[in-house]
């Protein structure tokens, strides 16, 4: 099973928009990303955002290419100063590729406790609109497969 887990794509300041939408920056990288992803053949089976604005857009756009057949599913369990252990026991369950939109501390940390065990050890960097793919293998155990983020694109 594979997990790709995004972080949202640039949006508003609060001060600027108290609802937070993507910038027209943030819309132009999430539409690019889901070109690059769709055209390597990225699928996913599942669709979770936290539910704000800026991580369902993201999601929208991914999802557009990506899964495009999918609902939605919204999870409080990604705000984004959630802990990352109720998330991670529902991982157990799933055997399908899923789509994982959230936040920063939130993606970092996740990402932290699946690889290393440990949420306070920093495995990646986020960038508004990356994408971190990870794999699950024998005995559970999560490996990274592969990061991408936004200035890497065409």
């Amino acid at each position: 099973m594979r997990l790709y887990l995004a972080q949202h794509a640039a949006a508003y300041a609060k001060a600027e928009d108290p609802e937070r939408p993507l910038t027209p920056q943030g819309r132009s990288d999430a539409e690019r990303m889901a070109a690059f992803l769709g055209d390597a053949g990225v699928q996913a089976a599942r669709v979770l955002h936290s539910g704000k604005l800026r991580a369902a857009q993201t999601a929208e756009l991914l999802a557009g290419r990506l899964a495009p057949d999918v609902e939605f599913e919204v999870s409080e369990l990604l705000a984004p100063d959630a802990e990352p252990g109720p998330f991670d026991w529902q991982l157990g369950a799933w055997d399908a590729d899923a789509l994982v939109v959230g936040h920063q501390p939130f993606v970092g940390r996740l990402a932290a406790h699946l690889v290393t065990g440990d949420p306070e050890r920093a495995a990646v960097v986020y960038q508004p609109g990356s994408v971190l793919c990870l794999e699950r293998g024998d005995a559970d155990q999560w490996g990274i497969a592969w990061m991408v983020r936004p200035e890497l694109l065409p």
